[in-house]
This record gives structure tokens, sequence and C-alpha cells, in this order.
């Protein structure tokens, strides 16, 4: 578990004019992130795009980070559905290595607590490598609450949760209080780190540490040590910059931020359209800003 604790970053997938991959914008993604202190990569997560990219170029794009990855990072994949059965059937197949998987929660069938429960059950039942569970409600219309996750963290080949159900750190709180000591509490919110750190996370699986990579995990461990003071102050710094890239959604304004720093076009796939000018000049402004403040960029 503890290769998962610090800061995992969700890698973006850039695109070329033709919205092919861009294997040489991702390669320097991965040398950005992996020399900015990121701790391990995550691999088709929702900020990859992964719903408009085929199985192939999903594959080809892991075997492509796992081939680029100089530091020998952790590499988390991303792969979920909301067919169970179909579901298992890939795990079992499932040749590629990777470190762990990141398993969202089924989307549109709306299950019951319960059948989250066994639909998870079944995956990690069949996996090779451990789940790491990731509940997003405001993506899949569903809640895993706390009671299911607790409940599903005894099981030996589950691991974690990324979890990212609201504004609040109410659940995330509930969780750590009966959680088992080696169970993997992770942020899927870039803006809750420091207080769900607080409460007894681990750290983040972050959007933002795509382009804020010394940033987002310096806020990490300066929150892990207990050091909240600084960790704050980085929070602070980050804040406006965090409300930009996801106010067109994401990964409308990573890629957006992305683009400022030199690294990609912007572009994305529809049914997602690239960052309008007005918040591109916003991100270019802010990042500016960022860049005058010492330790910050």
């Amino acid at each position: 578990m503890d290769k998962f604790k610090g800061t995992g970053v969700a890698l973006v997938t850039p695109f070329n004019n033709d919205l092919s991959v861009d294997y040489g914008s991702l390669e320097e993604l991965i040398n950005h992130v992996s020399d900015g202190g990121i701790d391990f990569l995550v691999v088709m997560g929702t900020t990859a795009e992964s719903p408009t990219l085929s199985g192939e170029e999903k594959l080809e794009i892991l075997r492509f980070v796992k081939s680029k990855n100089k530091k020998n990072l952790p590499v988390v994949y991303g792969l979920g559905g909301n067919d169970t059965r179909g579901l298992v059937a890939k795990f079992k197949s499932f040749e590629d290595e990777v470190d762990a998987f990141l398993v969202v929660c089924p989307y549109y069938n709306k299950p019951s607590q319960r059948g989250l429960q066994l639909h998870y059950e079944a995956i990690a039942d069949a996996a090779s490598k451990p789940i790491i569970l990731y509940n997003v409600p405001k993506r899949t219309a569903c809640n895993m609450n706390a009671k299911t996750v607790v409940a599903l963290a005894q099981h030996p080949n589950i691991i974690g949760i990324k979890e990212a159900s609201g504004n609040t750190v109410i659940q995330a709180e509930e969780i750590a209080r009966k959680m088992p000591d080696d169970f993997l509490l992770t942020s899927g919110d870039d803006d809750l780190i420091l207080p769900f750190i607080k409460c007894g996370g681990h750290g983040v699986i972050s959007v933002i540490a795509n382009a804020l990579p010394n940033q987002t995990s310096d806020l990490v461990n300066s929150a892990l040590k207990g050091d909240y003071t600084q960790a704050k102050i980085i929070a602070n710094d980050m804040e406006e910059m965090l409300g930009l890239i996801f106010s067109e959604g994401n990964p409308t304004g990573i890629k957006a931020l992305l683009q400022q720093i030199g690294i990609g076009n912007g572009k994305l796939r529809l049914p997602l359209v690239e960052a309008t000018r007005e918040l591109g000049s916003s991100i270019h402004e802010e990042y500016k800003l960022l860049s005058t403040k010492k330790g910050v960029i």
C-alpha cells in the first residue's frame, strides 16, 4: 500500500491536430511529472478521456507510459464499467503488467449498495493485481457509502479508495474512522487535499499535478508530515488556478494549462471541447502570477 501514498497524477492524453494520440507530448508529460516529485502514475483515469479512446489505444498508451517510466514509478491502470460479467472477463484476461487497478463505480445503472459490493467483490476475485475503488458520484450518479467501502476493505485484494464524493470530507472522515489500518484513503479532489489528509487520508490522485507536480507533491508531503501551515500556504496559492482549470470541465482546463507550459496543444475529442479564449487568457494570467511567487513555479 505504501507505494500509493502521496501524490498520484491522473495523466491526460495529448492529441495531435488530427486527434490521434500525441506520443511526443505524452513523453514530455511523463518526464515533467516524474521530475516534479510525483509518487505514482495513473493511466486511463477520467482525465485521460478514456471514454473516447479505443481498447487498442488504451493498451498502446499504457505500454508507452511503461516504456518511458524512467523512474520506475508505480503504475495504476483505470479499468471499469457497468457490466460486471463483462468486466470480470476483462480482468481475467488482462495481461499487461500494472501495479494496481483503479475501478470506478458502475455508472448509469444506479445499483444498490449491495449491488456495488457484489460488483467489486467479483472484480477483486478475478483481478491479478490489487484494486483501488473509485467513488465519484458527480460522474456516475451513484454514491458508494462509507459502510460499503468499509465492508469492501475487508477483501484481501481491495487495498484502497479514491474518494471524490463531493465538496466536503464528511464521508472520508467516516471511512477513516472505520477502515482497517492498511487501507488506503486517497482524495480525488485537488481542492480538498489538506482537509482530506487531516482527517486520515494518505494523499491524492490529482489532475492539476499534470501541470504543477512540484507544488502538488509539496502540498501533499507537507500535510502528511503534519506541517499544515506550509500546506495551507501552497493550497492558497493554487486555489485560483484550481477554480479555473475545472470551470469548463475536466480535462479541458488542465489541457489549457499544459499548453501554457508548453506540453500539448489543448485539443480534446468530442463531445469534449477545448477551452474558450477567455479561459485560456485567464489561465495564462494566473500562471504568470504563480510564476512570480517563490517556490510555486
